[in-house]
């Protein structure tokens, strides 16, 4: 059984972005249409973004013509509570998450058969997890709901692990990660946002809430976890937010986009041996979060300076 659990109010703060603490902390609600799963037909699953726990399916999933994402039924009935609301001087049925106590929307009696429900739900509340993560990020219990989906391995598994982080422009941190004796291969793309399938022209504009990340897979016999983030932490400026060189903007952020409680512990600690080590003057701001989507970047930004010799970089290895 997962520990889901609502975190103290700081830790809410430091983990959503504005509009998302507005939704689930204060009961706001987001613009229709406007906002990220609204129009999101891929196959998975939602959950709570500040509990994580489970609770809508695709399957469910209907367009209603309203703008916001609406869903016929909850995924697991248990993790879903209603509320009586007068807020606006007429009487509506809340929605809220029943671990994390997050505010996700409104219940109304218009919506398909055979429910008759409609579950008018704000992508701010939620996380998307698509169904070949599943068990990749600990709902392999939903798996079975979607067997058309090739199921992503975990974190580790018998041959090779997944690491994503996020330190500036890909281009550089893509070429130095590459040579790196157990690095199996090393992928370009974007995490860490609200928009599904986001393209480069979204994520430049640094209003998507992407990072500009790469997704690592490497031996873990022949290099650790440990290894690579000890790696990481030289190749870029990891006390810099938003920003690397002359690239400003949240999608040049420094983070760790943890797949497990292990990789999270593991990040957590070597975060704080190079913040002791007082090799960087100022204190070190890299995020150390949950691995959310991954979108994989456009062709040319794969292997770009592999396929461009002397092109952009402002990555290199500290002593």
């Amino acid at each position: 059984m997962n520990d889901y659990r609502k975190p103290n109010d700081e830790e809410i703060k430091q983990k959503l972005d504005p509009e998302q603490y507005q939704v689930t902390q204060q009961c706001g609600t987001e613009p229709p249409f406007k906002n990220a799963y609204w129009n999101n037909h891929e196959p998975g699953i939602y959950v709570d973004v500040v509990s994580g726990e489970p609770l809508f399916s695709s399957l469910d999933k209907f367009d209603s013509g309203t703008g916001w994402p609406s869903f016929s039924r909850p995924l697991a009935d248990t993790n879903v509570v209603e509320k009586s609301d007068n807020s606006l001087s007429m009487r509506r049925t809340e929605v809220r998450s029943a671990h994390g106590d997050s505010h996700l929307g409104h219940l109304f009696a218009d919506g398909p058969a055979p429910t008759r429900q409609r579950y008018c739900i704000n992508s701010a509340a939620l996380r998307f997890v698509p169904a070949a993560r599943l068990t990749a990020e600990g709902y392999g219990q939903f798996a079975g709901l979607f067997p058309e989906a090739k199921q992503q391995p975990t974190a580790t598994d018998s041959a090779r692990s997944t690491a994503i982080l996020a330190g500036g422009c890909f281009w550089g941190m893509e070429e130095i990660i590459r040579k790196i004796p157990g690095v199996i291969d090393v992928e370009a793309g974007y995490t860490g946002g609200a928009l599904a399938n986001p393209g480069y022209q979204d994520v430049h504009t640094g209003r998507t809430g992407h990072a500009e990340a790469i997704k690592i897979a490497f031996d873990p016999k022949q290099v650790s976890y440990q290894a690579l983030l000890g790696t990481f932490f030289r190749m870029h400026d990891p006390t810099t937010p938003n920003r690397q060189g002359n690239d400003r903007g949240s999608q040049y952020r420094s983070a760790i986009f943890y797949l497990d409680e292990q990789q999270r512990a593991v990040a957590e600690q070597v975060k704080q041996q190079v913040d002791q080590s007082k090799k960087w003057p100022h204190p070190v701001v890299t995020e150390i979060v949950a691995a959310g989507p991954w979108w994989p970047a456009e062709d040319y930004h794969q292997d770009y300076l592999q396929k461009n010799p002397g092109g952009y970089t402002c990555h290199w290895l500290r002593d």
